[in-house]
């Protein structure tokens, strides 16, 4: 075990998320002990459960960092073009999922009716679609809301279609992304004045590869 470090109440839970994060993205869901989080930590198991009473307390406060972080990132600047901002959005996300496959799985396979977890991605979801609102030209009332209903649906699809791609890779992430990208597109082509994106295209496949 690492030698224990003093650190204040804060710092001691920050670096607890850190070795947490760091195991649950390595490994499924079931096979991270607790008891690994505490000697990875360098601390015992009883200063562990002071901060976070179980492993499923453990997971929600990793997935509830994680979700915060990829709202940081995801920027939705009004000077880029739509297409630039959900196509920015999209990689910030797939960063993450690649790179965290197993907690993605564990969130929506392994905790999928889990109320804590699901509260976790529904409010990150309404996030995204309250920014995306922001920035796209809406005549009035009527079409924010014809809008909203579409965005609400595309965040479902596109978290569908992330977690089943991170189990079976039938395409390739740039495919992936571009899928996402066009069918947010064109949903919404026939509720705005203006074509959102009309020199948008996706990237084609190398037509020898």
């Amino acid at each position: 075990m690492p030698s224990r470090q003093r650190l204040t109440p804060a710092d001691r839970r920050a670096q607890l998320l850190t070795v947490g994060a760091r195991l649950f993205a390595a490994r499924q869901y079931d096979d991270v002990l607790m008891e690994e989080v505490a000697e990875e930590a360098g601390v015992s198991r009883a200063l562990l459960y002071r901060h976070f009473s179980s492993k499923h307390a453990l997971f929600a406060a990793v997935y509830q960092q994680a979700a915060d972080q990829l709202l940081v990132e995801t920027r939705l600047d009004p000077a880029d073009s739509l297409a630039e901002q959900l196509i920015q959005g999209m990689e910030v996300h797939l960063d993450y999922f690649v790179a965290n496959r197993h907690a993605v799985l564990a969130a929506n396979r392994v905790l999928a009716g889990d109320p804590v977890i699901q509260t976790i991605m529904a409010n990150e979801l309404d996030a995204l679609r309250t920014r995306l609102l922001a920035v796209l030209p809406l005549a009035d009332g009527n079409a924010r809301e014809a809008v909203s209903g579409v965005l609400k649906s595309w965040l479902v699809f596109v978290q569908v279609l992330c977690v089943d791609w991170l189990t079976h890779e039938t395409c390739t992430r740039t495919q992936l992304r571009d899928v996402c990208v066009g069918a947010v597109l064109g949903a919404l082509r026939p509720l705005l004045a203006d074509d959102p994106a009309p020199d948008w295209r996706p990237e084609r496949p190398n037509a020898t590869g």
